[in-house]
Parts: C-alpha cells; sequence; structure tokens
C-alpha cells in the first residue's frame, strides 16, 4: 500500500503493507518492510554499520558505500551477511540530507544544518537493516517479522538526536557515566604484567584518573579466563592494589568467543553456535586464528559467560568491563534455540549484566551498537585507534588508526544521547608517537565530547609537562552541545572536527 505523508512540511511517498500512524510531526510503522521515496538524488547519505568496529560517516549518494571490502575482515568488523559493495547499506538507521548544489557552502565557512534530513530508524526489530540508493530508502528485518520503525525530518543533527531519545523510550536507558580511565593496551599490548601494572598505579592515581583497566594479555588464553604467567599474583591481588589506591580497577575480558584449542572449545563443543554444515562457525579472526562465538541461547553456554564475570566481579573484585568482540554473538549459524541473532547478542548482554550486577561499569568493544542500548553503559564507537593518523598499507576503514577512529566517532556522536560512548584513547606522549600536535588535540578534544577521557601512555613515557597537560585534562569536567555533524560545544568553546573528519591526509605517517 502507498501511503502519501507530509513531515515537516516535507511530502514522503511510502510503501508498506504495515500499519502507519502519525504523532507529534513523526511517522512511525509497524511492518517487516518499507520503502521510502525520496527527492535528494544530488545528496548525502549517513550509515552506521553494525558494530564498534564498523565504518560510519557519511557519503555522497553518487559514491560508492561505505564498507569493509575485505571479506576477512568484515567478519570480524562488520555485518558480512548484509553488506552490499553498489547500495549503500546501515544498521537500524539511515539519513539521506540533501546537500544543496556544488559550491553552496564557501571554503572554511560553517554553515548551519538544513532541515531538509529525512531518517528512517528501528525502534525494536529483528536484525534490522536500511538500503538506500539515489532513489528510496528501504528497511527491514532479516527475519520478516514486522519491527517498529519511526521516521523523521528536519535538520540531521536533530533528527539523529530525537531517533537517538526514541531508541531509548523503546530499548531502555541507563545513567550515562562520564569516565576517566587509563589503559594498558596502547603501551604495554599483550605484554601486559603484574610487575607493569605495579609500577603503574601510583603515578595513574596521580595523574587523577578514577579508573586503571588491565587490558588483553593478563589472561591464559582466549576462552580460558584465569590468569596468565605474568600475573603469578592473581587477579585479585591486582585489583585490590588498584583499590587501594583509591581508583576503579577495570579489566578487559571477551565473553562470548575462545580460540579453537582453547579449554572452553574442547570441553564444550556444544556450547557454540554452528554453521550449516555442523562444525563450529567461525565469528572472526585474531591473535593469529579465527575464533569461535557461544550460542547465548545455550545453557551450558550461559553458565560459561556467567561463570566469568561472577569471577571477574564478585571473586577478583573488578568493577569496570571492558567486553570486547560482542559482536560474535550475533554471528550467522545456527543455534540450540530459534531466535534472531540479534537478540540472542542481546540476551547475552542481559545476563552479563546480571552476573556483575547493576553499579559495575560495562563497556562493549566491537558491540552492536543499537542492540547494547539500555543494557551496558557504554559502547566503542570507533575502530581501534593508534599513535600514528593514516597508514599508507591500508584504506580499509575499520583500521586501527587515529583518523579512522575519529571519523567514525565523530560520526557516532549522537549515540551519546542514549548511551555512554568511548572514542578509544588520546594521546599526550610525544615519544613513540607519530601524531603532531593537532591530531592529538582532535582527539583530545573528541573525547572531551564523548565525556570519555581514556589514556593509555606509559607514564614513564610522559615528560613533566605532559604529566601536567594529562592531569589539567583528565580531571575537566565540562558541559557538551552537539551542534552540527562534527561541530560541539564543549565547557563554553565552540570545536569543529570538519578538517579532521573530511580533510585530505598523507598516506605516510610522517
Amino acid at each position: 500500500m502507498i501511503h502519501q505523508i507530509d513531515l515537516g512540511g516535507r511530502s514522503i511517498a511510502l510503501a508498506t503493507d504495515g500499519d502507519v500512524t502519525r504523532r507529534d510531526g513523526k511517522a512511525y510503522v509497524r511492518a517487516a518492510h518499507l520503502s521510502l521515496l525520496h527527492d535528494m538524488r544530488g545528496g548525502e547519505v549517513y550509515r552506521t554499520g553494525q558494530t564498534s568496529w564498523s565504518p560510519s560517516g557519511w557519503q555522497r549518494l553518487a559514491d560508492p558505500p561505505l564498507r569493509v571490502a575485505n571479506p576477512v575482515r568484515r567478519r570480524t568488523a562488520d555485518d558480512d551477511l548484509w553488506d552490499d559493495p553498489t547500495r549503500h547499506h546501515s544498521s537500524w538507521v539511515a539519513v539521506v540530507e540533501d546537500a544543496g548544489p556544488v559550491g553552496e557552502k564557501p571554503a572554511g565557512e560553517v554553515v548551519p544544518d538544513r532541515p531538509s534530513a529525512v531518517l528512517v530508524g528501528c525502534l525494536e526489530g529483528e536484525t534490522p537493516r536500511v538500503r538506500v540508493d539515489e532513489a528510496a530508502l528501504e528497511a527491514f528485518t532479516e527475519t520478516g517479522r514486522p519491527g517498529r520503525w519511526v521516521i523523521l525530518v528536519g535538520s540531521a543533527t536533530q533528527v539523529m538526536t530525537a531517533y537517538a531519545r526514541q531508541l531509548g523510550a523503546y530499548q531502555g536507558r541507563r545513567e550515562i557515566r562520564p569516565q576517566s580511565v587509563w589503559c594498558s593496551w596502547y603501551s604495554y599490548y599483550e605484554g601486559v604484567s603484574e610487575e607493569a601494572v605495579a609500577a603503574e598505579i601510583p603515578e595513574v592515581a596521580r595523574c587523577g584518573f578514577s579508573t586503571l583497566q588491565i587490558d588483553d594479555g593478563w589472561q591464559a588464553g582466549v576462552g580460558d579466563w584465569h590468569a596468565g604467567p605474568r600475573f603469578p599474583s592473581g587477579m585479585k591481588a591486582v585489583a585490590d592494589a588498584v583499590w587501594e589506591a583509591d581508583m576503579t580497577p577495570g579489566l578487559w575480558v571477551a565473553p562470548f568467543i575462545a580460540l579453537p584449542g582453547s579449554r572452553a572449545v574442547r570441553e564444550h563443543p556444544e556450547a557454540f553456535v554452528r554453521a550449516a554444515d555442523g562444525s563450529l562457525a567461525v565469528a572472526g579472526s585474531n591473535w593469529g586464528s579465527h575464533y569461535h562465538a557461544l550460542d547465548m541461547t545455550h545453557p551450558r553456554a550461559q553458565d560459561l559467560v556467567y561463570e566469568v564475570i561472577d569471577r571477574v566481579v564478585h571473586e577478583w573484585g573488578f568493577s569496570y568491563l571492558k567486553l570486547d568482540f560482542l559482536n560474535a554473538a550475533a554471528v550467522p549459524g545456527v543455534r540450540a534455540q530459534d531466535t534472531d541473532r540479534e537478540q540472542a547478542y542481546r540476551e547475552g548482554l542481559r545476563l552479563v549484566r546480571q552476573a556483575a550486577g547493576e553499579d559495575v561499569f560495562l563497556l562493549g568493544s566491537g558491540a552492536l551498537l543499537m542492540p547494547s542500548v539500555g543494557v551496558l553503559d557504554a559502547v566503542r564507537v570507533g575502530p581501534d585507534v593508534a599513535p600514528m593518523w593514516d597508514n599508507y598499507a591500508t584504506d580499509d576503514p575499520s583500521d586501527a588508526t587515529a583518523r579512522n577512529a575519529l571519523r567514525a566517532s565523530a560520526s557516532r556522536l549522537w549515540l551519546g544521547e542514549v548511551i555512554g560512548v568511548d572514542p578509544d584513547v588520546a594521546f599526550f606522549r610525544h615519544r613513540r608517537n607519530l601524531l603532531d600536535d593537532t591530531q592529538m588535540l582532535w582527539l583530545r578534544e573528541l573525547a572531551a565530547a564523548c565525556r570519555f577521557r581514556c589514556v593509555s601512555d606509559r607514564t614513564a613515557w610522559l615528560e613533566e609537562a605532559e604529566k601536567k597537560a594529562l592531569r589539567t585534562w583528565v580531571t575537566r569536567e565540562e558541559e557538551v552541545e552537539l551542534l552540527g555533524r562534527y561541530r560541539f560545544r564543549v565547557g563554553g568553546r565552540e570545536v569543529d572536527l570538519t578538517e579532521a573528519v573530511e580533510g585530505s591526509a598523507s598516506p605516510y605517517p610522517l
């Protein structure tokens, strides 16, 4: 059935066999599939990928879609099943904006968002996706069962923040708690040790951080979540030492995955998602191997995840968890129960929350963004950063570079309306760092806008002036207001990251 609806002075042709209602200047649709015609052939489209690492941002409708081209990497960093090399595609929500004629915005001039954007977004649905071309937006659920959708018209900033609030009304929301975190990853990587953490604790505390988080490398193995040989005193002793320094101890863990040789896979293969041929499904690649995903509809998998989180929180004493590679729980495959895969993911998160308790801060990395709302406290909103702006050896938008991390994170600032947003770390060190001062400032300003100030510099690498600047930055509390695509007000000053996001970059780090 064709519906002709008027929203905000814009006439929209909507094709759907579902129910359509209009309320408060919005259109709501309950349907498994809908198509919306638009008249913005020369405009731009906003896409957000399924996970933290998926590319996110704006492209001209006439340009190729923003995507991860490598299928191996895509399986890890985005949703391979709905990848489209020719049409723009997005997870849960997409926006089309009439960009106006070329040359309308003079160089260097900031033009306010025009009230000419149309958003189609899912509020409740089973793995919802949106495809966009130069004539239409097509929205649908993977299972073919009806979902709840909203159509909004206004400026891009208005419709995206309004959608975030609507999503929170349907999914639930938690109090957004600003964070200041020192993380071990970008200094120690997998070589982190009990000795290294002990050396950092007093210096990190003096810098004013509220949380010290130990990242990947502490564990016996991925899937075997016990202290490895570099932590001979055990993880409780480390957590106690952090508490004694008046900081919250944090720990990295990937509760939904296991490497092929792990004890979990050897002893409980029935607990993992299966491929169509009966073998264990491959959920992604890292650590020089592929890895498998626990089936969060299977009772044994649920027990394994609960036991890990209960041990980490209630036996060892960690109250901040960085939960990584979470998207594996939604990998396509055969599960014990015939459940939508993104719903299986959300049920897994609810189990983690139940095991951890309401007061533990849960950060999702590699997280499915919209299905995390109301359960997790925060999500990573970009790929890993790195102490270099760009890398000549790759054009993959999900690769670890500062530019990729900033572009995706700045494009997802609107999610801060409904869930904490983590843009990954900023840098203060000049040692072992290929970023220039402007690039470092961009990362710091973005972190301030996200109200998620995270640093991973070894304190021994910092000069006194750098430590002083770090202490000032970490302990600063500022009000944030989103003004446009890449513009925001932080503590009374206006910041524009348009050059950082859209500017050209040298393919070489120097």
